[in-house]
């Protein structure tokens, strides 16, 4: 009997992941800040961003069986909170499941994390202080460190991501000598509640819409099943990449 892990389950792109999830796994956990009510799964609240409470995740599921597969789509946009509270969510948030979930990973078991297409906007103006900081999200001090490297909450969204990446990039060594596999999917413009909050509260995102060769957002859905893929046994040597899903957007930015 094997489960899998989905957080930011609730709705939006986290909720679709669910149903692509319930094939790969007999126990499927669909954890948010609120313990989700989703018919066939396990409803479980957890902070992200509060160690104690991860930790008291992983003690709650761990005897369901095997770890086959983690999705972490729970995150905040820059409109919901200032930067120091960004990066405790976005990127400590991703540090602490991977840390905690990592003495349950085996062979089959894959993860594939939320990054975004803001990680991929800010890389070529990536700078070598500001990444070895990020590369350190469990340090003591990590969060009094790098909000000093932002200037406001979207540009903090943007770094955090581009920590995710780095993250998994870094991960996918490790659980790779374990027999498990961890990606990342960076998603752009998709059709949900919080996208729908940062395209009416930033201009900025009205005028990346405007520019989106497709002349739409993405549709959670859509996300959720490249998010399968990688998950899938299809992609076994799929390991360490974040695979950006946007439409073509980047290329028209």
């Amino acid at each position: 009997m094997t489960f899998a892990v989905v957080t930011g389950a609730a709705r939006g792109m986290g909720r679709s992941c669910v149903e692509q999830v319930r094939a790969l796994a007999d126990h499927v956990v669909a954890v948010d800040l609120d313990a989700p009510d989703i018919e066939g799964t396990l409803g479980v609240a957890c902070d992200i961003s509060d160690a104690g409470a991860v930790a008291a995740l992983v003690a709650q599921v761990r005897d369901l069986g095997p770890l086959r597969a983690l999705v972490h789509a729970a995150g905040i946009s820059p409109t919901m909170g200032e930067p120091r509270r960004v990066f405790a969510v976005n990127l400590v948030g991703s540090h602490l499941l991977v840390e905690a979930f990592e003495p349950l990973v085996g062979p089959g078991t894959s993860a594939v994390l939320f990054s975004s297409l803001a990680a991929h906007q800010i890389a070529p103006f990536a700078q070598a202080d500001q990444d070895a900081i990020l590369d350190g999200p469990g340090a003591p001090d990590f969060l009094d460190r790098i909000v000093t490297t932002v200037v406001d909450s979207g540009h903090a969204y943007a770094v955090s991501k581009r920590g995710v990446v780095r993250l998994v990039g870094r991960a996918a060594v490790r659980w790779a000598r374990l027999g498990g596999r961890i990606n990342s999917v960076a998603p752009g413009l998709i059709d949900t509640p919080m996208g729908k909050q940062e395209l009416e509260g930033q201009p900025a995102m009205r005028d990346m819409f405007e520019k989106s060769p497709m002349g739409r957002m993405g549709h959670p859905e859509e996300i959720a099943a490249v998010v399968g893929f990688l998950l899938s046994d299809q992609a076994s040597f799929v390991s360490g990449i974040d695979v950006l899903v946007d439409g073509a957007l980047l290329p028209n930015l």
